[in-house]
C-alpha cells in the first residue's frame, strides 16, 4: 500500500467516495465517522495526511483541527479540510485553525486527489528540507561503491578514456 491517509467524516456516503478514490489512487485510506476518535487514531495510524470534515456532531473539525496542530506527535501531518460550507470567511477560519489544504463539497473528483497529491508532495518536501538541515551522520557508502575518500579499483583513474 502507498502513503497513510486518516479520513474523519461523518456522512457514510462521503466517507466511501473518499476512502473508494483514495485506495483506487494507491493510498492507504483509514476512516473514523466519529470525530471524538479522531485523535486517537491519527496516533495509532500515524498517517501522512488527514482528510478532515468540518461540519460533524459531538466536535467540529475546526476543533479537531486545532488539537491535532497542538499535539506534538500530530503537528506536523498536513491536514486537508473538506466541508459543504463554503461562506465568505470560510477558508480563512479553516486555514487559520491550521489546515494546510481546503476543498469544498460537492468535491470535483479530479481536484480533490490533486489537492491530496499536492499537499503529500509539499509535505514530503519539507521533511526532506527538514532532514537536510539537521546534523547528522553521513550515509553509509553502498555496497561495492567506493567512499569519497577511498581510491577507486586499482588502475582506474577518472578523467581517462
Amino acid at each position: 500500500m502507498g502513503q497513510k491517509i486518516l479520513v474523519v467524516e461523518d456522512n457514510e456516503l462521503n466517507l466511501k467516495l473518499f476512502c473508494d478514490l483514495l485506495r483506487a489512487h494507491g493510498y492507504e485510506a483509514q476512516a473514523v465517522r466519529d470525530g471524538r476518535e479522531a485523535l486517537a487514531s491519527a496516533r495509532a495510524f500515524a498517517p501522512q495526511l488527514v482528510v478532515m470534515d468540518i461540519q460533524m456532531p459531538h466536535i467540529s473539525g475546526l476543533e479537531l483541527i486545532e488539537q491535532m496542530k497542538a499535539d506534538a506527535e500530530l503537528r506536523a501531518t498536513p491536514i486537508m479540510a473538506v466541508t459543504a460550507y463554503a461562506a465568505r470567511g470560510d477558508e480563512e477560519r479553516i486555514r487559520d485553525a491550521g489546515a494546510e489544504g481546503y476543498v469544498s463539497k460537492p468535491i470535483s473528483v479530479v481536484r480533490f486527489v490533486e489537492a491530496v497529491a499536492a499537499l503529500l508532495a509539499a509535505a514530503a518536501e519539507r521533511e526532506a528540507a527538514a532532514a537536510a538541515e539537521a546534523p547528522g551522520e553521513e550515509p553509509p557508502a553502498r555496497e561495492n561503491e567506493p567512499r569519497e575518500d577511498e581510491p577507486g579499483e586499482p588502475g582506474e583513474e577518472e578523467g581517462r578514456e
